[in-house]
């Protein structure tokens, strides 16, 4: 079996630059040679999809982790285009709410989980807790330090509980990041995306990028492991999910659930 160069091994320590963003691994840089394999795979995966909401048995949760412009709304969009609405979520996790704030700051997240038959999309996630809370300061260093040790318990006792868990960290270029948010401010059609608060926050780059390496070499474990994906290149960072997303569901060996009843006999006037 080929290894993943993208996987994080549970226990080691991750140095993001020595991970290229703008990698486009044996295609280098042919899109035309990498559009049939994902045209095949999300097809693939809305077939998938479709018979595992009918069997309702598996649970799949999809965990999208990035700087801002890195393209988790682009992954929802393109890998997920043909998928039955009915056995797909996505959630998304902006600035806790003050009820959620009263709370844990894993309750909010835990009732957005999977139930049996779906997949669920965690566009950001409880990562924030350990990502943008100590960047900005929002809890002292005792608070998010213990967080990483909670994130595995929760996310075991998911995978105990019957979940499958994916996680990808969309790894992106400071200078794409750049030309994306640039080509925002100048399309009309996506100046509602341009925050300007998210200057702010592209100002801490190197702060973003340490907490990342953390979070990613502490809770990348056997159960939930973590995958840095190259993602400068918006066509193979689609392709690389999407692989991985098929390959999870094939491995759950689906089959479709028998009728209730003899239909042998049964005749339509």
């Amino acid at each position: 079996m080929q290894s993943d160069p993208y996987l994080i091994k549970p226990g080691a320590k991750v140095d993001l630059s020595k991970f290229d963003p703008a990698d486009t691994g044996p295609y280098n840089g042919r899109k035309g040679d990498a559009r049939q394999e994902l045209d095949e795979l999300t097809d693939r995966l809305e077939l998938l999809q479709e018979l595992m909401y009918a069997e309702n048995k598996h649970k799949l949760l999809i965990i999208l982790q990035g700087m801002d412009t890195s393209g988790k709304d682009g992954v929802i969009r393109h890998v997920f285009e043909g998928v039955n609405p009915q056995g797909v979520r996505v959630a998304n996790f902006k600035a806790p709410t003050p009820l959620e704030l009263s709370r844990d700051y894993l309750w909010r997240v835990h009732a957005h989980t999977p139930g049996s038959g779906e997949i669920v999309i965690f566009n950001r996630s409880h990562y924030e807790d350990v990502l943008i809370v100590r960047v900005q300061g929002l809890a002292p260093q005792p608070v998010w330090r213990r967080r990483y040790e909670h994130i595995n318990a929760f996310e075991k006792m998911l995978v105990d509980e019957g979940a499958t868990i994916l996680k990808f960290f969309l790894h992106i270029s400071k200078d794409e990041q750049k030309k994306r948010l640039q080509a925002r401010l100048d399309d009309p059609t996506k100046q509602w995306k341009f925050n300007a608060g998210d200057l702010k926050e592209r100002a801490r780059w190197g702060d973003y990028m340490r907490a990342y390496e953390d979070a990613l070499s502490k809770t990348s474990t056997e159960w939930a492991p973590w995958r840095v994906v190259p993602s400068d290149v918006k066509w193979y960072r689609n392709l690389l999910i999407a692989r991985v997303i098929v390959g999870a569901l094939e491995g759950f060996q689906m089959t479709y659930p028998q009728p209730k009843e003899d239909l042998s006999k049964v005749v339509i006037e």
